[in-house]
């Protein structure tokens, strides 16, 4: 009898988290702190530094910012592809980006993934 396995909903097999033992978490990461209470709930995890922690995998892409309609960053992919599903950020990077779009600049926005969450992380002028 022959095995009828259904291979087209699968993916890659490439996984949003990879583990990592704690003592290395440290290294090639920017760290930073801030006052309990002045951007939400502080939590801390801790575990022995022999064990391993769940690490969410990053990809960084620079895209090419076409508009800003209604709060909203419009982008062209390398593939020519439009989206618009990005808010403009708050605070400095985000009337960085609208100041440099409404003088005319051509301007790159650099855009971070994690698990499935992007976040506009820096802007580049094209010139």
């Amino acid at each position: 009898m022959a095995d009828k396995t259904d291979f087209t909903t699968g993916d890659a097999g490439a996984s949003s988290i990879y583990p990592m033992q704690c003592l290395a978490l440290h290294k090639n990461i920017e760290m930073s702190t801030s006052k309990a209470g002045k951007h939400g709930k502080k939590y801390e995890g801790i575990c022995p530094s022999t064990h391993n922690m769940d690490v969410p995998n990053f990809k960084r892409n620079d895209y090419q910012l076409i508009c800003i309609p209604d709060g909203y960053l419009t982008w062209l992919t390398e593939t020519g592809e439009i989206l618009k599903d990005l808010t403009l950020p708050e605070g400095e990077l985000g009337k960085e980006i609208e100041g440099n779009y409404n003088t005319g600049e051509d301007v790159q926005v650099s855009v971070m993934c994690a698990r499935s969450e992007e976040c506009a992380v820096a802007i580049k002028s094209c010139k």
